[in-house]
C-alpha cells in the first residue's frame, strides 16, 4: 500500500522578498510583508464554517467565527494535542464528515482521538481552504497574522528571518512529500501493470524482479550495452547473427506482412533482416544508447519506411500498435538466463503478441557435463596455496564461488551432457525461470572431476520450413557466450560408466536481479556459485 503524501505543500509555493541585511531596510522589508498579508488576506474566498452553514471570506476570519459563534479555538486544539499536518487535515474532515457539535472539541482524551482513522484523510469539502492552511502557521508566532490582520505596528527584524526559516522548512518538506509521492507514483504503476499481467492467467502471471527496478536503479546494465566494443563483438558473433538471418531469410512466410517487435534492438540488425524478409512493419526498442546509431544505420539502408526506433525499457513505454505478430529478440546471456532479459522479453509477450503470434527464438534448453581438468583446476584453485612462498589458501572460498565464463577444451569433457531444463518463450511463466532440477551425467572416463560446464542450445522452430538451431556447447563452433564452468573446490573421483547424480537449482540474486545464484547439491556436498 503506497504511504499517505501531504496533498497541499502550501509552504513552498509562497514567494519571499530578498531579506536585507541593513537595518536601515527594515522599515521597507516590513511595510512589504504587511503589503503581502493584506493582499493575501483581501483576495476573497469562501470558507464554510465547521460548525454551522455560514460561508466566510478568509480562513481567519473563520477561525475567529468558530471562535466568537461556538466557542472553541482550533488552534488550542491543534496545540493540546499536538497534531501534525495528518492530524489537523483528519480533525478538520471529521468534523465536516460528522458534523460534531463544537462542544464535542471540548475535554477530549490525549488519546485516542475521534478522528484517528485513515478514512478521515479523504477531503469531505472539494478544495477545503481549512485544508490549504499550515496548521504550524495557526500556532506559530508567526502565523498568528492569520488570525489577527493587524493594520499598523512593524514586524521585527528577527520575526522576518523567523518567516523565512518557516517557509524554508515547509519548502524542504514539501520536497520531502514530493519525492515519497514519486515513489508513491511508481509503486501504483507496478501495481496497474500487475493487474494487466495478472488478466492474461495463461501466461505469466506476475511482474518479475527486472520489471519492478526503477530506471536508475537499472542504469548500469543499459550503459554497458551503449559501448560499441560489446556490440562489434556479438555482429561478429558469425554463429549467433548468421543463425538469426538464416532464420528469417530462410522462412519469409513467417514474416510476410507482419507486424514485428524488436526487444533489445541493439545497433538494429534484427530488425533490418526482419524488414529484408517481408514484414510489414518492425518497432525496435532498447533503452542504451546504441539507439542513437541504430536510427542513422536505419536511415543509412533507406529502411526508415518499415522500421519504427524507440528509446526505452520495453517495461516503461507504450507501443505504437495494439498487437504485434512476431517478437525478435537476442536476449540470452551466459548460462542463457544471466541479466535476465528474457523477462522484459516475456513482458512483451504478455502485452502485445497476438493470440496466433509467436517469440523467436521459441525453444532453448540449458545442458550440463562434467570436467576433468587437473592442471586447470591447479592453476586456478591449487594456486593459492602458495602463493611467492605465502599461504592464500583462504582465498579459495572467494574464488571458488565465482563461476567462470570461458572456452573450455572439449577435450577435457568426462561425460556426455545431459538437458537439465528446456524453455518454450511462447508458454513459459516468468516463475519458472528460477527452477531446481535433478541430472545425472554419464562419466566416460575414470579420473578426477573438476568442474561441471553449462551452456545452452537455442531453436528456431515454430510455423518454421527451414528450422534453425545452434549450440553455446564446447563441442561446437565458439561464440561470445562461451562456456560456463563451475569449479569444484575438491575434486571428485569418478569410474567411467558410472552415473553423477545432482541436484541444480538456479535463482535470480534478490540483491542484483539481473545476476543469477547456482546451486548444485553433488556427493553430499552443496556448492553455490554467482554469474555477475
Amino acid at each position: 500500500m503506497a504511504e499517505y503524501t501531504d496533498p497541499h505543500g502550501d509552504g513552498a509555493a509562497e514567494e519571499m522578498p530578498e531579506l536585507s541585511d541593513g537595518d536601515d531596510d527594515i522599515d521597507d522589508d516590513e511595510e512589504q510583508w504587511q503589503c503581502m498579508d493584506e493582499e493575501e488576506d483581501s483576495q476573497q474566498v469562501n470558507v464554510t464554517c465547521l460548525f454551522c452553514d455560514r460561508s466566510l471570506s478568509s480562513v481567519p476570519a473563520t477561525l475567529q467565527h468558530c471562535t466568537a459563534e461556538h466557542q472553541v479555538n482550533l488552534v488550542d486544539v491543534i496545540r493540546q494535542h499536538n497534531l501534525d499536518d495528518y492530524g489537523y487535515i483528519k480533525m478538520i474532515n471529521f468534523i465536516r464528515s460528522t458534523k460534531c457539535n463544537a462542544s464535542c472539541l471540548t475535554g477530549l482524551p490525549d488519546a485516542p482521538l475521534p478522528w484517528e482513522s485513515e478514512d478521515f484523510l479523504k477531503p469531505v469539502l472539494q478544495d477545503d481552504p481549512l485544508l490549504q492552511t499550515d496548521p504550524e502557521e495557526l500556532c506559530g508566532g508567526v502565523g498568528s497574522s492569520l488570525l489577527t490582520c493587524q493594520s499598523s505596528g512593524a514586524q521585527s527584524h528577527d520575526a522576518l528571518l523567523q518567516k523565512a526559516q518557516a517557509a524554508e522548512e515547509r519548502a524542504r518538506r514539501s520536497e520531502e512529500a514530493l519525492a515519497r509521492a514519486m515513489d508513491d507514483l511508481h509503486k501504483l504503476k507496478l501495481l496497474a501493470r500487475g493487474l494487466v499481467l495478472n488478466a492474461e492467467t495463461s501466461k505469466s502471471g506476475k511482474l518479475g524482479t527486472v520489471a519492478e527496478l526503477r530506471e536508475d536503479e537499472d542504469e548500469a546494465y543499459f550503459s554497458s550495452y551503449g559501448h560499441y566494443g560489446i556490440h562489434e563483438e556479438m555482429l561478429k558473433d558469425k554463429v549467433r547473427t548468421e543463425s538469426y538471418r538464416d532464420f528469417m531469410y530462410r522462412n519469409p512466410e513467417v514474416f510476410r506482412d507482419k507486424v514485428v517487435l524488436d526487444v533489445g534492438c541493439g545497433t538494429g540488425i534484427l530488425s533490418m533482416f526482419a524488414a529484408r524478409s517481408g514484414a510489414k512493419k518492425v518497432i525496435a526498442v532498447d533503452q542504451s544508447e546504441i539507439i542513437y546509431q541504430a536510427m542513422d544505420i536505419v536511415r543509412s539502408n533507406q529502411l526508415e519506411d518499415k522500421i519504427t526506433l524507440i528509446k526505452g525499457r520495453i517495461e516503461d513505454i507504450n507501443l505504437p500498435v495494439e498487437k504485434v505478430d512476431i517478437i525478435i529478440s537476442e536476449w540470452m546471456g551466459y548460462f542463457l538466463l544471466f541479466e535476465s532479459m528474457l523477462d522484459s522479453v516475456l513482458h512483451a509477450r504478455d502485452l502485445y503478441l497476438a493470440d496466433t503470434g509467436s517469440v523467436y527464438p521459441d525453444l532453448c534448453n540449458i545442458s550440463l557435463a562434467a570436467v576433468g581438468d587437473t592442471q586447470k583446476h591447479q592453476g586456478r584453485i591449487g594456486f593459492w596455496d602458495d602463493v611467492y612462498g605465502f599461504n592464500m589458501a583462504c582465498m579459495k572460498k572467494a574464488v571458488v564461488p565465482e563461476a567462470v565464463v570461458e572456452v573450455l577444451n572439449a577435450d577435457t569433457l568426462i561425460s556426455e551432457p545431459t538437458v537439465i531444463q528446456t524453455i518454450d518463450c511462447n508458454r513459459v511463466c516468468l516463475s519458472e525461470l528460477e527452477f531446481a532440477s535433478d541430472f545425472c551425467l554419464k562419466i566416460t572416463n575414470t579420473t578426477d572431476c573438476t568442474a561441471i560446464v553449462g551452456y545452452f542450445d537455442i531453436f528456431f522452430d515454430k510455423g518454421c520450413s527451414n528450422k534453425v538451431m545452434f549450440s553455446t556447447g564446447p563441442q561446437v563452433t565458439k561464440t561470445h557466450w562461451k562456456q560456463t564452468v563451475f569449479l569444484l573446490e575438491r575434486p571428485v573421483s569418478v569410474q567411467a560408466g558410472e552415473e553423477l547424480q545432482g541436484k541444480i537449482t538456479v535463482r535470480k540474486n534478490k540483491k542484483d536481479p539481473r545476476s543469477l545464484l547456482v546451486t548444485f547439491d553433488l556427493r553430499d556436498r552443496k556448492l553455490t556459485y554467482s554469474l555477475q
